[in-house]
């Protein structure tokens, strides 16, 4: 017997990818498309409140989108950082995401989870945009799951770069238009 796992992007999202390449140039603008795709998920109702994108960073190229699939899924391992990181992994045809002098940036719209931080430590990414923190996602009622309470300064021993707190206030607006739509908190 076979087993195949598979998740299938919002149909927005993938046509979004398929426009062709995009630069970001700037740590906000990158943060901006980020809280797009979680803002664009809510909308849509494809799913949570959580936005992804995986970049190039010295140039600012586009390699990967997520957004938040666990509900509609099933999978509880569908947050918008790892699927990101998968599109990207995909799309550069590697595992790892560590490239030449940390070449490779994640800009998520609200600190990762317990299995996130894992997960992007694991991908290689040295480079990490933080929009929310976890206190605005446990405020609307989400669990993000036990962290050690030093785990940026561990990153950094580690060689991943931290910037919290970018463009805060619009990545907690779309955390308070799920709720208003009545998003369900899993």
């Amino acid at each position: 017997m076979t087993i195949q796992i598979q998740l299938t992007l919002p149909d927005w999202l993938s046509a979004f990818m398929e426009q062709g390449p995009r630069h970001y140039e700037t740590p906000a603008a990158r943060m901006s498309l980020a809280i797009e795709l979680a803002a664009r998920n809510v909308l849509g109702k494809t799913g949570g409140p959580f936005g992804a994108a995986v970049f190039d960073k010295q140039s600012g190229l586009l390699l990967g989108v997520g957004v938040n699939l666990v509900m509609n899924s099933g999978l509880s391992m569908a947050h918008a950082e790892m699927v990101a990181i998968s599109v990207a992994q995909k799309h550069l045809g590697q595992l790892s995401l560590t490239g030449p002098g940390g070449r490779w940036q994640l800009a998520t719209s609200c600190e990762p989870c317990s299995m996130c931080l894992g997960g992007i430590h694991w991908s290689g990414l040295k480079s990490v945009l933080i929009g929310a923190r976890d206190e605005d996602a446990r405020a609307i009622g989400f669990h993000e799951g036990h962290k050690p309470h030093d785990w940026e300064a561990a990153w950094r021993v580690d060689g991943i770069e931290v910037q919290r707190d970018l463009l805060r206030a619009e990545s907690c607006a779309v955390l308070q238009a799920y709720i208003r739509q009545g998003g369900v908190i899993y």
